[in-house]
């Protein structure tokens, strides 16, 4: 039955969502091997750099408080498109503006780099929870290892740049071509929803007529806030903890954040059976304890080979943490897709406090020390996951 419901176009639209996801974390692991890089450029000190980076952050909330209004008018499709262009315009200015050591420039880079994957989120996470619910196979968790494959790719060539001293506006000049590849492909194969389909994420008062926003919900949101503090966090600062903390050379640093990305491919890719065994809460849990005891090895690490081991345990042990939050968020017979709107915008407000306010504590008390800050927001989710849990999973309601 899943075979008549699924004809080719509707692969080769869920083929041209997982490429804008992978163009998505491809274009973030480009710029993130290369802070150390354009830092220098710009001789920004750390807590500048933490002000450059919240355009990436404020960018990607504003285009997550936008898409529900964006939706409502345009459907998913526009959004998703918009979600692929802006990026690509965004990381073209970066890479020829940071060179240029004109700050506001990269920082109006980063914000269209932000504002297009937040809008594209939304969409991407509702349209796959809403795959869940129709054929019974796990689509969120995919999406994103797509993303996780995006930012493997990107942190390779990232390290290769690095490695050979590529010029900043080169390697991100090479990087915007990948990415306008992508999006291309996406745009090619889109394919707009029924319009029964489409939903209306923004309407906050049928969400409180209806209740949608329920206890476990704001707990099931905190799990998804603490894992994606915990990535970005990752994301943002792990290349320069290397070179600022130990002293290691720019290719070092992004080949740490390149195996922490890797680590959490390899999670989500492999890890989605243990749900089934296990069930989600467990997964959750475990997920969250692993990540911490990795966080807690970095701000523990005395040396750049060990700091290295504890990066590969934290993004092992949470790779799986925000997929699953969306899909049990997604798991509700009549109001999914305004359930999943309420936890993706609780993951990107980790991702809008998490820069500047680790860039204002690292300035301080170090960038190892700060880690301790996504180490305790991942104890909070080890004690609240049973609550992902709660809701009956993909595979039985397929049924």
């Amino acid at each position: 039955m899943s075979t008549a419901t699924a004809p080719t176009p509707t692969r080769l639209h869920r083929l041209a969502l997982f490429a804008v996801s992978t163009m998505t974390g491809f274009g973030i692991a480009s710029w993130v091997t290369r802070t150390p890089a354009v830092r220098s450029d710009l001789g920004a000190s750390i807590e500048a750099m933490g002000i450059v980076l919240f355009g990436l952050s404020i960018g990607s909330m504003i285009g997550i408080l936008g898409a529900g209004a964006l939706v409502r008018v345009l459907g998913t499709r526009p959004l998703v498109l918009v979600g692929a262009a802006l990026p690509v315009l965004g990381m073209l200015l970066v890479g020829v503006l940071a060179p240029a050591q004109f700050a506001v420039g990269v920082w109006g880079g980063l914000f269209l780099i932000g504002f297009g994957a937040g809008v594209a989120e939304i969409g991407l996470n509702v349209e796959a929870a809403a795959q869940e619910r129709a054929t019974g196979r796990p689509v969120v968790p995919m999406l994103h290892a797509c993303f996780s494959l995006g930012t493997v790719a990107g942190g390779v060539v990232g390290i290769a740049m690095t490695a050979a001293q590529t010029p900043v506006v080169v390697h991100l000049t090479i990087a915007t071509a990948v990415m306008a590849a992508l999006a291309v492909f996406a745009a090619a194969n889109l394919r707009p929803l029924p319009r029964a389909e489409v939903p209306a994420a923004d309407d906050t008062r049928p969400v409180r007529r209806r209740g949608v926003v329920t206890v476990q919900l704001l707990l099931i949101a905190v799990i998804t806030l603490a894992m994606a503090f915990a990535e970005g966090s990752a994301s943002d600062w792990l290349p320069l903890l290397m070179t600022n903390e130990h002293d290691a050379p720019e290719v070092l640093g992004s080949l740490v954040f390149t195996g922490f990305a890797l680590a959490m491919f390899i999670g989500r890719s492999a890890g989605t059976p243990l749900v089934t065994r296990f069930g989600r809460g467990t997964v959750i849990r475990v997920c969250a304890t692993v990540g911490a005891i990795g966080v807690l090895g970095v701000v523990l690490a005395p040396n750049p080979l060990l700091t290295a081991i504890a990066a590969v345990v934290w993004g092992l042990g949470i790779a799986l943490g925000f997929p699953l939050a969306v899909s049990a968020a997604g798991d509700h017979p009549t109001d999914g897709d305004r359930r999943v709107s309420v936890v993706a915008a609780a993951g990107y407000i980790a991702f809008l406090v998490g820069p500047p306010a680790l860039g204002f504590l690292g300035e301080h008390l170090g960038l190892q020390l700060t880690m301790l800050v996504p180490a305790a927001l991942l104890v909070i989710a080890v004690v609240i996951a049973p609550a992902a849990g709660v809701q009956r999973t993909v595979a039985r309601s397929a049924g």
